[in-house]
């Protein structure tokens, strides 16, 4: 049987958070006044939302195209056919309090988890599976805030029982893809996707035959046109640091592993059982 991973609807809202990192700056202002302002986007006409942007027409059709919309219209039909409980969360509201600050990141964590599972394509899913279950040796790599998450899924892998590697030191990763070739995989993480570390080590791993899969929050960045297979995390944060968009990186993380474990339950439960054991004898 074929679940379908993105829900009964791929939301609207979603998919417009997702295609932000790839439009032009004028594109962007539309998709980021749509999102604020959803009922009026739905009530008013292309042109009038083009004068409200101070955009031509074209531009607001081009960003609902790259954004996989056919057109206006449909873009509006599927704003129409969302809950309205996601509606009006990007949270305009003036800090109260310290704990109103704290509040809004849970709600952009929320969303960005929503976000990002309403993007995930179920094709695209089972081929990054595909690979880790297949690979003969997986690297992954990552730097700054995305380390952290690479070093998750390290910690994943090994828990599989699948041999796998993950230097923190970015030289060491592009020296350690360098020692990569046919049947093995090469997973990179990077929101930006501009990243030049990660960008270095994948160019490193196609050049010796290695299949390459990253996780990023730019579909269309350098790192995305180099992947054999792309997930995307979907996150709409200002800031150096996208917390919320760690998380969601971070739950795409949890799903691979989860999904792994499925495939394999008797062996996944045999390999933690050895690991457990192992380190049974440091309880106190």
């Amino acid at each position: 049987m074929t679940v379908d991973l993105r829900g009964p609807v791929n939301p609207a809202s979603s998919r417009l958070r997702s295609v932000l990192p790839k439009l032009s700056e004028s594109e962007r202002r539309v998709a980021l006044w749509v999102l604020e302002n959803v009922d009026a986007a739905i009530r008013n006409s292309m042109s009038a939302i083009a004068q409200a942007t101070d955009v031509s027409d074209t531009t607001v059709l081009r960003m609902c195209r790259t954004a996989g919309f056919e057109g206006f219209t449909d873009l509006k039909l599927a704003l129409a056919q969302e809950p309205r409980d996601r509606r009006g969360e990007a949270g305009s509201e003036p800090q109260a309090s310290d704990l109103q600050a704290a509040v809004r990141l849970f709600r952009a964590v929320a969303q960005a988890v929503s976000d990002t599972q309403g993007v995930l394509d179920e094709t695209t899913f089972t081929k990054a599976l595909d690979l880790i279950a297949g690979a003969r040796h997986i690297l992954v790599g990552g730097v700054g805030g995305s380390g952290i998450v690479a070093q998750a899924l390290y910690q994943r892998c090994v828990r599989l029982g699948l041999r796998c590697d993950a230097p923190v030191d970015s030289q060491l990763q592009i020296m350690h893809s360098a020692l990569t070739g046919p049947g093995d995989l090469v997973v990179v993480i990077s929101y930006s996707g501009i990243t030049s570390d990660p960008v270095l080590i994948l160019q490193e791993a196609k050049s010796r035959g290695a299949a390459t899969l990253c996780i990023t929050g730019n579909s269309a960045s350098p790192l995305a046109r180099l992947a054999d297979v792309v997930l995307v995390s979907v996150s709409h944060e200002q800031g150096s640091e996208p917390m919320a968009a760690q998380i969601a990186q971070m739950a795409l993380i949890d799903a691979l592993y989860s999904a792994l474990v499925a495939r394999n339950t008797e062996r996944a439960q045999l390999t933690e059982e050895r690991m457990v054991n192992a380190i049974l004898p440091k309880s106190i």
